[in-house]
């Protein structure tokens, strides 16, 4: 029987779809295009499974793969590749032999595949994504915030250390409400400020105008519906994760992490990480493991790969957190790689780990025991051997031999 495998160029509001028989090379290809509407996307699938295509292979080309695979999925075996893994020699880009390059360099195992998890992770996915862009948008609406403070010489943030805490967004309110007296609003202040009231009063005496206070209204009513918003964000991926509660605590419990982080990881990467088979094939999907680029038998470069940008954000937060605790294994591997790597270097190989502990913990589902400081055996019998190969380099005679032996156990 003929394994017949389809390509399809995506584009904004076109497929470009190619079948061939990959057992017979010499067969004449069938060529169709099709919209991007709902009622198209069905004559599609419809078309494919009346010609017996059994699998499908696309380009991840911005979101518009999505309908395509949703409408698929059920009927046949899928595969998205990247675009750059696909790409036409200059001035000999065709639509049609696009599609059919896909389907040759798919069957040579020339492609690069991206990762689609399965229908209920990319629901997890899509509000944690979502959660990341709100909070994102409210960060920059901090900036700007401040900007406009500035322009209206207020330097209300250099004494705040949250300008939107519970004294700083009071006096942003009754500021934006057409108060300007500085003694006024400095009234609104809570006693446990870390400044005199004197400060306070210097560091509301602006010219604000009354375009700046119909501005900063603006910005307040803005940053209110965004925390109103994360908040609802927060309990909709709660209730979505409520059967994987158990995951989400166990990830949360590891250095740097927490709940929001861990419900991330299990929405990028699942909540086994049953895709990846190794700790190491996890690491190379994010990009937290040394990259190679080899010429002539020399690495000209260790820079990482691009990888999850999502998930390298939170493994890098997680490294400065994890670095930051005292007496952590990672403070000591970070104290240890500083001097020769530098700190950013040395920030990253904490990420690394952190990314294989993940995969660790939720690929055999144990939970995180802190052992220190304190090397392992092996860690400091591998020490002793490196200090002792550089005494015999300098002269010296060196035995080793333990001052306490552990002893054998039966």
């Amino acid at each position: 029987m003929a394994y017949k495998v389809a390509g399809i160029d995506v584009h904004k509001k076109v497929l470009m779809v190619v079948i061939l028989d990959v057992d017979d090379p010499e067969a004449e290809s069938q060529r169709r295009r099709f919209g991007t509407t709902t009622s198209e996307l069905q004559h599609l699938s419809s078309w494919l499974r009346q010609q017996g295509v059994q699998q499908a292979v696309m380009e991840s080309t911005a979101q518009y793969w999505k309908p395509v695979w949703y409408e698929l999925e059920p009927y046949m075996k899928l595969s998205l590749a990247q675009a750059f893994s696909n790409r036409a020699p200059r001035g000999r880009k065709h639509d049609f032999r696009d599609a059919e390059r896909l389907v040759r360099r798919l069957v040579a195992g020339e492609l690069t595949l991206s990762f689609v998890p399965e229908p209920q992770q990319r629901l997890w996915r899509t509000m944690t994504r979502a959660r990341v862009q709100l909070t994102e948008d409210k960060s920059r609406l901090h900036s700007q915030l401040e900007c406009l403070l500035e322009e209206m010489r207020i330097k209300l943030s250099s004494l705040l250390s949250d300008l939107l805490g519970v004294s700083g967004y009071r006096m942003l309110r009754t500021l934006a409400g057409g108060e300007t007296d500085p003694r006024k609003l400095a009234a609104w202040a809570d006693d446990r400020l870390q400044c005199s009231e004197k400060q306070l009063i210097d560091a509301l005496s602006g010219s604000p105008q009354p375009v700046h206070l119909q501005l900063l209204a603006l910005y307040l009513d803005r940053h209110q519906m965004l925390v109103e918003q994360i908040a609802k964000l927060d309990r909709l991926i709660a209730e979505a994760l409520t059967q994987h509660q158990e995951a989400v605590a166990r990830l949360a419990l590891a250095p740097g992490l927490g709940v929001d982080s861990a419900q991330q990881i299990i929405a990028e990467v699942g909540v086994d990480a049953g895709t990846f088979p190794t700790a190491g094939h996890l690491s190379a999907w994010v990009g937290t493991c040394p990259g190679r680029d080899e010429s002539a038998e020399e690495n000209h470069s260790s820079r990482s790969a691009k990888g999850n940008k999502y998930l390298r954000r939170i493994l890098n937060q997680a490294a400065h957190a994890a670095v930051k605790k005292k007496g952590s294994h990672f403070q000591a591997v970070f104290h240890r790689l500083l001097p020769r790597l530098g700190y950013k270097a040395a920030i990253w190989a904490v990420a690394h780990r952190l990314c294989r502990l993940v995969w660790k913990m939720l690929h055999d589902a144990v939970p995180y025991v802190e052992h220190g400081s304190e090397p392992d055996a092996r860690t400091k019998h591998r020490r002793a051997r490196q200090l002792l190969r550089r005494l015999r380099k300098l002269g010296y005679q060196v035995d080793l031999r333990a001052i306490n032996p552990t002893p054998a156990t039966a």
